[in-house]
């Protein structure tokens, strides 16, 4: 489970929103580091794709603290990022040299749906409406997220072989 100690049905709208400004905080930072792999890997159009991903988290967890911040003002966060892990993240091991942007959209893509099964599966154990409708409205915002990766998707030209198997040497004689 991406979260830990952290029980739904008391979760407080002050430690929903926090949550999902730290799933938001979490997912931004991993695709930069992402981001800065591609970079070392010479793959700027899967850093420059990962940086648009980086961008959106950033911008929409801004959107989450902001709305916090009026709600609750500086109230101090009772969740902390370590009760977090990889909930929209995407996986640390997901990057590889030579990706394209095909294969980083993909890995995008991945991301958003795993965050929506999170809210998917969180809903069911939320007690409280204003943290029901908050969840809800969230797990609304992954498909559109998704809807929005899928279409860069189809813009882009299908990937020759670029696993890894291509960029594997033939044996050389001793």
């Amino acid at each position: 489970m991406p979260i830990q100690h952290v029980d739904l049905a008391r979760l407080s709208l002050q430690d929903a929103l926090d949550l999902a400004t730290l799933v938001e905080e979490e997912a931004h930072e991993r695709y930069l580091e992402l981001a800065d792999q591609m970079d070392q890997h010479r793959t700027p159009e899967a850093a420059r794709f990962f940086r648009f991903m980086a961008e959106n988290e950033a911008k929409h967890g801004a959107e989450l603290a902001e709305r916090r911040r009026a709600l609750f003002s500086d109230a101090p966060r009772e969740v902390r990022r370590t009760m977090i892990f990889d909930v929209e993240a995407p996986d640390y091991d997901e990057a590889r040299a030579f990706m394209t942007a095909r294969a980083a959209l993909d890995i995008a893509l991945r991301c958003e749906e795993k965050a929506h099964a999170f809210f998917v599966e969180a809903l069911p154990h939320i007690r409280e409406p204003q943290v029901q409708a908050l969840f809800a409205e969230l797990r609304d915002e992954e498909v559109h997220h998704q809807e929005l990766v899928r279409r860069e998707i189809a813009r882009l030209p299908a990937d020759a072989d670029t696993s890894g198997e291509a960029f594997v040497d033939d044996p050389a004689a001793q």
